[in-house]
């Protein structure tokens, strides 16, 4: 009878683990809304202070941060056409 217990038990915590991962596995949905305050939200001054520090201690990352937002922008390694714009 004892055997029957515990194999039960075993099941038990077997079943609730795969459930358990099942659950937090799921992506959450979000509105745009909610995504935009949850983004506004996190951005506290500890937050800064510590992209700060890590663009201190890491010159490399703030060049990469810098050629993300150019790419994003798609001005990444354009030259400006000289004279063509600003004559006119």
């Amino acid at each position: 009878m004892g055997d029957w217990i515990g194999l039960g038990f075993i099941l038990l915590v077997i079943a609730g683990a795969y459930l358990g991962l099942r659950t937090l596995a799921k992506p959450a949905t979000r509105t745009e809304e909610e995504f935009e305050r949850r983004a506004a939200e996190s951005t506290s001054g500890v937050g800064a202070s510590v992209n700060a520090l890590q663009e201190i201690l890491d010159p490399g990352s703030a060049k990469a941060k810098q050629v993300a937002v150019e790419m994003k922008e798609g001005r990444y390694q354009k030259t400006k056409q000289d004279g063509k714009a600003e004559d006119e």
